[in-house]
């Protein structure tokens, strides 16, 4: 099971994997979802976040 991140509410996606040859067959594309400690209403906590979240600063990272 996949995780979503918390503050985007980015989840899994689906679309199809199509070979060379065209035949197609269903797939699933998972966001990078990293567990980390963060700064929640001023109190450390961990949280299931998306890389793009954590690089954007979106996130308070907790020492």
């Amino acid at each position: 099971m996949s995780k979503k991140c918390e503050i985007c509410g980015k989840t899994v996606t689906f679309g199809n994997k199509v070979s060379h040859s065209h035949r197609v067959s269903n797939r699933q594309w998972a966001p990078n979802v990293q567990k980390v400690k963060a700064i929640v209403n001023g109190t450390p906590k961990r949280v299931h976040v998306c890389t793009k979240c954590l690089k954007a600063g979106k996130v308070q990272r907790a020492l």
